[in-house]
């Protein structure tokens, strides 16, 4: 276990130098959360009743979500294991005495949190003193808030879990960016990046609910939001423990069947 929060600690430090990158990314994220913002308000100024969630409940989604961005981000992966994995360098990662999966989960998931703690504190500092409607609101009880932070680690610990088992993948390819390209446009639409998964079709979201997609941003964004409590809460906590554990357990099978079955030429 030492050996992995080396590597998580490592990545963490690396991640927290880019602080003009991520000065630029929260300009560019309070741009694209007003104009998220303004496009809902223009809806529900038309018809209100017609949408499934309450628009103080979309204001808190767009903030929280601009705020976490690279906690769920589906592009926010690291390039130098992809490039690791093509050109032949992974051989190195393969004689430390570690396993790759734990030590890029490890690193994977250090690189999310250094990300997201250099943007998150501005954006939700800023966007609580917004006037209403348009600022973000805090959760009314305590218990909300524990089941947010509750949720935002599962949601968070399943996202780095897909994304390795992406890594991974691209052991059986020529070039990653193919995967890459797939997934991340697949994510935004089934995690609710793009739309709140409630504005899908019923029997769409019904679906896509079930999907571990769904248990990323969705479910702590939406508590948080108070559009998520009751038996929905249960139920999504439930499957949010259910595919980390199956995801967890079979990215490590996988990396081990990609182990056996790596080759390297040249060198």
């Amino acid at each position: 276990m030492k050996k992995y929060l080396s590597f998580f600690r490592m990545r963490f430090l690396t991640g927290l130098q880019y602080r003009a990158a991520a000065a630029a990314g929260i300009a560019t994220q309070f741009a694209w959360g007003f104009l998220e913002i303004l496009v809902y308000r223009a809806f529900y100024q038309a018809d209100a009743a017609a949408f499934p969630m309450e628009f103080s409940a979309v204001v808190n989604y767009i903030w929280l979500q601009q705020a976490l961005l690279a906690l769920f981000v589906p592009w926010l992966m690291e390039t130098e294991i992809f490039s690791a994995i093509v050109d032949g360098n992974v051989a190195y990662e393969l004689c430390r005495p570690v396993h790759i999966y734990h030590m890029w989960f490890a690193r994977l998931l250090a690189h999310r949190i250094s990300s997201a703690l250099l943007r998150c504190a501005p954006i939700l500092f800023i966007s609580l003193f917004l006037p209403a409607p348009y600022g973000l609101t805090l959760p009314t009880d305590p218990l909300t808030g524990i089941l947010f932070l509750l949720t935002l680690i599962l949601g968070t610990l399943i996202t780095v879990s897909i994304g390795v088992v992406i890594y991974i993948c691209c052991f059986f390819t020529i070039s990653a960016q193919g995967i890459r390209i797939f997934y991340s446009a697949a994510c935004e639409l089934l995690a609710g990046q793009i739309v709140p998964l409630p504005f899908m079709p019923d029997v769409i979201r019904r679906v896509l609910e079930i999907l571990p997609f769904a248990s990323m941003q969705n479910v702590p964004l939406r508590v948080f939001s108070g559009d998520l409590c009751g038996h929905q809460l249960v139920w999504a906590i439930a499957l949010q423990l259910f595919w980390l554990a199956v995801l967890m357990a079979a990215g490590w099978r996988f990396a081990v069947h990609a182990e056996t079955r790596i080759v390297v030429q040249g060198g």
